[in-house]
């Protein structure tokens, strides 16, 4: 029988305790990311990570332009997963037609033809999860993030301000009045970024925020001040994308994957860095990508993707493995680690 693996509680702001299995699954890759996966692949990987201990289950709309979304449903309805956690996300509606060809992530393989309409107010809200019900066949969900309010998503300050400007005056109404309804346990932010989480939890009330890519082995700005914030507020924090779309699992090797591109010279320099300390100490780069986030207070779980078993096996025996002291300690003497990063003892 499936043994969830090492667990954190958080209680939201309506007094709901929601519990968090340290390794989650991310689910953009079942969406076709990279490349296309059959549906008997997508249900086994789903299998495999319920056999593997892990209780949260993220999707999207985007993912594979709904792709994702039904056969996460499919999984839920046939596994029945006693004691899950499942989320999605709201702020975009697909639409009959062709994808705009700059939409970001652009690699995405044998999926419905689709236009994106990023809608984060009251009435985008409320339809975006409506659909969201309809694809995963379920009457209601756990958490619902607010997704991609962000830069990398919409291109410039200005047009993500209007967007952060749109949820604020109307869009938080709709989250709020859906976790009231019952129809929802909690809700958040899902974004590339960790400035409009800053930017948000000031402004608004929050559960939690899903942060992808922005608080890895690599980065670390969002503990000047973002991830403090979460601390006090008691705002939960779920890391997305902890191998940065696939470097901090590859290594730095040709092809590896950065932000959902191949990895730039400076971050092929800095991963072999960080690979070379983990091997002087041997350990695998991503046993350590996947267990630094955990380590902060503040952070519930962590949901990389995969698209067949045996990566779903590999990341929970990540959590497992046995990290010295000293690996810590050689990433921030040789500048690779923030000093006040957290750590295990």
């Amino acid at each position: 029988m499936e043994t969830p693996l090492n667990t954190k509680t958080l209680t939201t702001r309506a007094g709901r305790s929601l519990t968090f299995t340290e390794l989650g699954t991310g689910t953009a890759p079942l969406g076709n990311l990279y490349n296309p996966i059959d549906e008997a692949t997508a249900q086994a990987t789903l299998d495999a990570a319920f056999a593997a201990g892990s209780r949260y289950f993220d999707t999207a709309p985007l993912y594979g332009f709904g792709l994702s979304e039904r056969r996460v449903g499919t999984f839920w309805r046939m596994r029945r997963p006693e004691g899950a956690l499942l989320s999605t996300k709201a702020g975009r509606l697909l639409k009959r037609g062709e994808r705009d060809p700059s939409l970001q992530p652009a690699q995405w393989f044998d999926v419905p033809a689709r236009e994106i309409e990023y809608d984060y107010t009251y009435d985008g809200i409320m339809r975006s999860f409506e659909f969201s019900l309809e694809r995963l066949g379920v009457d209601r969900i756990d958490i619902l993030y607010c997704h991609d309010m962000d830069i990398w998503t919409h291109g410039s300050r200005e047009a993500m301000m209007a967007c952060v400007e749109a949820y604020l005056d109307s869009g938080h109404r709709a989250f709020v009045e859906l976790r009231d309804s019952g129809a929802i346990d909690a809700f958040g932010l899902g974004v590339n970024e960790w400035e409009v989480c800053q930017y948000v939890g000031e402004r608004a009330e929050i559960d939690l925020f899903l942060l992808a890519g922005r608080y890895t082995l690599l980065e670390q700005e969002a503990l000047t001040t973002m991830l403090p914030m979460c601390e006090e507020q008691g705002i939960g924090v779920v890391i997305g994308g902890p191998y940065n779309s696939g470097i901090l699992a590859t290594g730095a090797v040709e092809g590896a994957h950065f932000d959902y591109k191949p990895a730039p010279p400076a971050i092929l320099d800095r991963v072999r860095r960080i690979e070379a300390v983990c091997a002087r100490h041997g350990v695998a780069l991503r046993d350590a990508a996947l267990r630094f986030p955990l380590c902060h207070p503040a952070v519930m779980c962590v949901i990389p993707g995969g698209v067949k078993p045996e990566e779903i096996a590999g990341s929970a025996a990540s959590l497992s493995a046995e990290i010295p002291a000293a690996l810590w300690q050689d990433l921030k003497r040789e500048g690779l680690l923030r000093e006040d990063a957290p750590v295990p003892a």
